[in-house]
């Protein structure tokens, strides 16, 4: 007895490979959606912390970070309330003493945190001992600030030009733990595109020491982290 074989026909196949692509498209476009609020979420510290220092100069004529013990007790009653920098010789002089990856309060650069939170300014904890008390970006990396400098030595990154100079502005903002595709992302929405130039560069977390060369973006690998430093 003559048996009829079974199977699909062109139509179904084709009509599944239709619904295969859609499925890929939409999980591809939704990954694309996922990484650009990713982005702007890190871009996002970067223009929040100049709103940080502006608040806090409008309301209190002074830097966040720079003040005396004395001016903290009757700003932020009770006294105690506010810890000034250990640095007292550097205090209310305008500038943001310290490095941005400063991690004790010896630094005006780690108790400006402590500042604008208890000026209302920005969330997080006012202890300065906390565990959580440095801030966080959106890859889990901490977010440092400093007063800008011109002299390489000095300063957070540097190009990598014939003559390196330092970031340019008159603050420098830093954020860790950035993966590679996105510091390329973030470059090119808030700058000129190359990681190793203008107002924001990039190095390699590893290693990483203040002053170190900032890397091109021909050299970003996707999947490793990197420092990303802006002067504002």
């Amino acid at each position: 007895m003559k048996r009829n074989q079974s199977g699909f026909t062109l139509i179904e196949i084709a009509i599944v490979l239709v619904i295969i692509g859609l499925l890929l498209g939409g999980v591809l476009k939704g990954q694309e959606l996922i990484n650009s609020a990713r982005v702007k979420n890190l871009a996002n510290d970067f223009k929040n912390i100049p709103v940080f220092i502006y608040g806090y100069q409008d309301k209190f004529k002074a830097l966040p970070g720079d003040q005396t013990q004395t001016v903290l007790d009757a700003q932020f009653p009770p006294a105690g309330t506010a810890d000034a920098s250990t640095t007292a010789a550097t205090l209310a002089n305008g500038v943001i003493n310290g490095n941005w990856n400063a991690t004790t309060v010896a630094s005006e650069s780690y108790v400006f945190w402590q500042h604008v939170r208890l000026a209302g300014l920005a969330p997080g904890a006012t202890d300065t001992g906390a565990a959580d008390y440095l801030p966080t970006n959106a890859a889990g990396g901490t977010i440092g600030i400093q007063s800008g400098t011109n002299v390489a030595a000095n300063a957070p990154i540097v190009d990598l030009s014939a003559t390196p100079v330092a970031i340019r502005g008159s603050y420098v903002i830093c954020s860790t733990g950035i993966l590679g595709k996105f510091v390329k992302q973030l470059d090119t929405t808030m700058d000129d595109g190359n990681t190793a130039t203008g107002s924001m560069m990039a190095t390699p977390t590893t290693g990483y020491a203040i002053g170190a060369a900032a890397e091109s973006t021909a050299t970003i690998n996707d999947a490793d982290t990197y420092i990303v430093c802006m002067g504002v």
